[in-house]
């Protein structure tokens, strides 16, 4: 008796892709972001938050969702390389990857600070309009290098990923370009705020080509986000 030949399985469309990857930052911003993600009908395993917890990558109550907690830099590397279709991160990280692969359309309002550049209290008066070098250390070093060309000095970076502050008087800079929130740090450390390069709030940020493959599911959790802030501001 002849068996028939299998029908092949259809290739499943992008839109059948498996869950939706939503990339959260760890630290502070996730006791903010909690009740946007209420608003918009998310609800993550309940150690998702918990900081001590070895898990990653978190299931939601919504089967198409999946949550992983990453550092704050790390949700646009995510995103830009398509490991997670959405995310939510720093316009400051934004300012400083620049990736094309990246669309931001909403700026959720929360995790207000600012970039500054910080000089030490007791540093000597100088115009920075005749400066022509002066010495920086940050984690954003293209931030930095950029603010300072504009102005035409030229800044050596000198790339640390934590306690900036030390800097200036341990020898290694001049001055520290950072995240300021309320400047406490600084002024324990000996340290002014001179100058604020840019304000900063996170971002719902998109891969560019997960919109374009998955437009349905990723233009859903768009709309759902967009109506969390809607009701969020209108109280």
């Amino acid at each position: 008796m002849d068996h028939p030949i299998p029908t092949p399985l259809s290739p499943a469309t992008p839109e059948d892709a498996g869950p939706v990857v939503l990339a959260l930052p760890k630290g502070r911003i996730l006791a903010e972001l909690g009740p946007v993600l209420a608003r918009a009908g998310i609800v993550p395993a309940p150690d998702y938050a918990d900081e001590s917890s070895r898990r990653l990558r978190f299931p939601t109550e919504d089967p198409a969702l999946d949550v992983i907690r990453v550092r704050s830099f790390d949700v646009a590397t995510f995103v830009a390389h398509g490991a997670a279709q959405i995310g939510i991160c720093g316009a400051d990280v934004l300012m400083e990857f620049d990736y094309p692969e990246i669309y931001a359309p909403l700026d959720l309002g929360i995790g207000r600070c600012r970039v500054s550049v910080a000089e030490p209290v007791a540093a000597r008066a100088e115009d920075p309009s005749r400066w022509s070098r002066v010495t920086v250390a940050t984690k954003y070093p293209n931030i930095a290098r950029r603010h300072f060309a504009a102005r035409g000095v030229q800044a050596e970076v000198v790339h640390l990923n934590g306690a900036m502050e030390l800097a200036p008087s341990m020898g290694l800079s001049q001055l520290i370009v950072d995240l300021v929130q309320t400047g406490s740090t600084l002024k324990a450390n000996g340290l002014r705020e001179s100058e604020v390069i840019a304000h900063v709030t996170s971002r719902l940020i998109v891969n560019r080509t997960a919109l374009k493959t998955r437009p349905e599911t990723i233009g859903a959790w768009l709309g759902r986000f967009r109506a969390a802030l809607a009701e969020r501001d209108a109280r």
